[in-house]
């Protein structure tokens, strides 16, 4: 590290987390979603963290993620979770990556790779059931399976869907949940009757794992609940039943760079678009847009810890740096900063960075930037 500019990662969190998330989801295994960098901390750093807190899988997004983790000594079951691009079908098979097939051709690809690299490999048939993304249409399940289940190289060993809704708290949002559940529990059956059942049923992310106790089959995918964060707060509920709850796992910190008193009336940063109302010690902290603090935190009024007390932006977010209006606050060089997570009794979250800037706690915690350390602590 040669700039003061990290993120910490709660290894304690995670194990936390994860165990919450076992304590609701009762006998389903559990694959922990470690895509986009473990959601921004660090895939293999997190992934290790949550194997060891008693994860039983790992889920990513892409071939490339799933690489990595293997690279990185990972040996458990990894499901990519969007269907690969042809050409990333073999390297998958040979790294032992479990696939998903979203559509014929999806499953052509698969079974051509398997039975020309030889030995079985697993796969996971996605089903649409209303979230209109991805996936094979429940008319069409048929023909995918079958094409599967006659190759020698395929061992379909789940099926899934993906909720759209599932955090919402309007009787339409649960309707339409349970409709999906209803519609993949349907596709689910019908294919037993052909006695075709694969190992592993799993439909529930982290707000309907908390939220439809019925979605908790085989196995449920965890993502953002891992991370310590709920996507809506009345979702808290389910674990409060159960006497347990989620702790935040990063913690973004940096150090003043620099500190300069200036007068009432000077504009900070570019665009003076902001006069400072009095005299202030202005403090430069080296964390800026392209770390993932967003632009907009300035005119929405987000605010930094130093010192465990908040202080307000003097000026726009510029690429590299922050410009915070101290006032008569006591601030010098190297003085720790949070921008987001606890300092003292104050605490900003990823909720309330996403309010101010007009958007969901994932694209905060998903927007740290590549060139920001994460350290693993505790």
């Amino acid at each position: 590290m040669r700039r003061s500019a990290w993120a910490e990662i709660s290894a304690q969190a995670l194990v936390h987390n994860v165990g919450s998330m076992k304590a609701v989801i009762g006998g389903s295994t559990l694959c922990a979603v470690v895509k986009a960098n473990g959601y921004g901390h660090g895939g293999p750093l997190v992934a290790r963290a949550v194997l060891d807190g008693g994860a039983d899988s790992l889920g990513v997004a892409i071939v490339d993620e799933g690489i990595e983790l293997r690279d990185s000594g990972v040996t458990v079951p990894i499901l990519v979770q969007a269907e690969a691009e042809s050409s990333a079908v073999p390297d998958a098979l040979e790294n032992s990556l479990t696939l998903t097939i979203g559509s014929l051709r999806g499953a052509q690809d698969a079974v051509r790779w398997a039975e020309k690299l030889g030995g079985r490999h697993r796969v996971h048939v996605k089903v649409d059931t209303g979230m209109h993304r991805m996936g094979v249409d429940p008319l069409d399940v048929d023909a995918v399976v079958d094409l599967l289940v006659a190759s020698a190289g395929i061992d379909l060993e789940g099926l899934f869907t993906h909720f759209s809704v599932a955090d919402g708290a309007s009787g339409e949002d649960r309707a339409f949940t349970r409709g999906q559940i209803e519609l993949f529990n349907k596709v689910a059956g019908a294919l037993a009757q052909r006695g075709v059942t694969p190992r592993v049923l799993h439909l529930a992310n982290s707000a309907g794992a908390m939220a439809y106790p019925e979605s908790r089959q085989s196995m449920v995918r965890c993502g953002l609940a891992l991370y310590g964060l709920y996507t809506q707060a009345w979702l808290s509920s389910a674990l409060e039943e159960k006497g347990v709850g989620l702790k935040a796992v990063m913690t973004v910190r940096a150090k003043v760079s620099a500190v300069r008193r200036l007068e009432a009336g000077e504009r900070p940063s570019y665009g003076r678009l902001r006069a400072l109302q009095r005299a202030s010690s202005v403090a430069t902290v080296p964390f800026g847009y392209s770390d993932g603090y967003p632009r907009r935190l300035f005119d929405a009024g987000a605010e930094v810890l130093i010192n465990a007390r908040r202080f307000p932006l003097a000026g726009a977010v510029t690429m590299d740096q922050l410009l915070i209006d101290c006032g008569d606050g006591p601030v010098q060089v190297g003085d720790d900063v949070v921008l987001l997570g606890r300092q003292g009794e104050e605490e900003i979250t990823a909720d309330e960075l996403a309010l101010l800037a007009g958007t969901i706690s994932h694209e905060i915690i998903c927007g740290i930037g590549a060139r920001v350390p994460r350290v693993l602590v505790d």
